[in-house]
């Protein structure tokens, strides 16, 4: 299997001196089996260089799979310009998450409207095909892909490939779901030590891989100011891969404002991070050009997704309580989930959300965690102690970050957690990954 990085830049290009090394296009990595099925991670503005340099392999026709993680305008504002679909007799399919407001057809041809680009999405030759996915396990060419749904504003997936004795897993954009990785009680640098369900969850989607791809776009300095804008940190990279038994990680997506001096300094951070740790683990920055060939095992266990297959909830509404005792907080998640075009109730408090729950039962709960008289763990513990609500999916709204009053929630029964202050892409694309994994029917 050979591995090569197109486009490694985050958010927008930066092409100039300060970025000759690392690469100003954003993200776009290609990789292909040994029997020859393609498969492009994103298409960022990488995905030009590398359509000119298919067009020069001199194969025709095309076929190739282009995996987005999501559609934020870096990772597929290289679309129009990815010459391989302009070409009769090649077939692109296209896969991402589901979910978004519109079909990946729809938002693709959004940006390829006649008043942004002369040619619309329908009048290119290439066969193009569209697949919205969800969490689970698919078969592409003759690659097995395990997806799953990331922590960022916005429907996103990673996927786990498996192909030729080897697992390459591509994962951005993500952030860490709990500004503390490890318990207090437990040894560091083990799965089952990981804090939050979440980054656990996190770490087994990446276990064993022979070459992880994550977004890496903050130095944990940076991050305290750009919480809820849904990147990462090589720290948390380096320690949940290191957990995860990962052999080697490209550390991608750079800061815009990054310059090749920054990112060498990042990477020098995280190997000495590594060095410090014991870790046997091979990690470095991306950058354009890094090719990278992957040697079969004797043995890869196929990853198995721990959740049960669910419905598909692209297109659904679905009817969500909230519950909080502050007026203001509640009007702005009742505004958020109304825009996704969900039936929004309203409680002031947990006797009321238990009296509504009883008379019409919703399909998702957001709840604040502190509130006067019955407080939101008392309402989670009441729920899950009656059959008829012991599966009722409950995303926990909380300022209480602190390990006690997490592993207090997820011993109670919560699904997920969003940290106030939250911004409303964030609780939407949060209530939606949490429907994804419980939504029946």
């Amino acid at each position: 299997m050979r591995v090569r990085f197109w486009g490694t830049r985050g958010s927008i290009a930066t092409p100039g001196p300060g970025t000759n090394h690392f690469g100003g296009n954003t993200s776009c990595v290609e990789l292909t089996t040994d029997k020859g099925d393609l498969l492009i991670f994103d298409c960022g503005t990488g995905a030009h260089p590398l359509a000119v340099d298919l067009k020069a392999r001199g194969k025709k026709p095309l076929h190739l799979n282009i995996l987005l993680g999501h559609t934020h305008w870096d990772h597929i504002q290289g679309f129009p310009f990815f010459s391989t679909a302009f070409e009769k007799g090649n077939s692109v399919a296209i896969y991402g998450p589901e979910g978004s407001r519109g079909s990946l057809q729809d938002v693709l041809a959004g940006q390829m409207e006649f008043t942004y680009f002369p040619i619309e999405l329908n009048q290119l030759p290439a066969e193009i095909t569209y697949h919205d996915l969800t969490e689970g396990i698919h078969k592409v060419g003759g690659v097995r892909i395990a997806t799953q749904f990331l922590h960022h504003p916005a429907m996103t997936l990673g996927y786990r490939i498996e192909a030729d004795g080897v697992a390459v897993v591509y994962l951005v954009d993500h952030e860490p779901f709990s500004d503390q990785l490890w318990r207090a009680d437990a040894e560091p640098g083990r799965i089952e030590s990981i804090l939050h369900e979440g980054d656990r969850r996190h770490a087994k989607f990446m276990a064993d891989a022979d070459l992880v791809i994550h977004d890496a776009q903050y130095t944990p300095e940076e991050y305290v100011s750009k919480k809820t804008w849904g990147h990462s940190t090589y720290e948390y990279v380096v320690e949940a891969a290191a957990a995860a038994g990962v052999k080697r990680v490209a550390l991608t997506h750079h800061d815009p404002d990054h310059d090749d001096r920054f990112v060498e300094e990042i990477e020098r951070r995280a190997r000495a991070l590594v060095s410090q740790r014991g870790i046997a683990l091979d990690v470095f920055c991306a950058y354009e050009g890094c090719a990278i060939a992957l040697e079969p095992r004797q043995s890869l266990k196929p990853f198995v997704t721990p959740d049960p297959f669910q419905a598909s909830v692209a297109q659904r509404s679905f009817r969500i309580l909230v519950v909080d005792d502050e007026p203001d907080i509640r009007t702005m998640a009742v505004l958020a989930l109304k825009q996704d075009q969900h039936t929004v109730l309203e409680a002031g408090s947990g006797p009321e959300a238990l009296r509504m729950i009883e008379e019409q039962m919703p399909d998702l709960v957001v709840m604040d965690f502190k509130m006067p008289g019955m407080d939101g763990i008392e309402v989670v513990k009441t729920l899950r102690a009656k059959p008829e609500t012991m599966r009722l999916p409950i995303l926990m709204l909380t300022a209480m970050t602190d390990e006690a009053s997490t592993r207090a929630g997820f011993a109670a029964g919560v699904t997920d957690y969003v940290s106030k202050p939250f911004s409303i892409p964030q609780l939407i694309s949060r209530a939606r990954a949490c429907l994804a994994r419980t939504a029946i029917g």
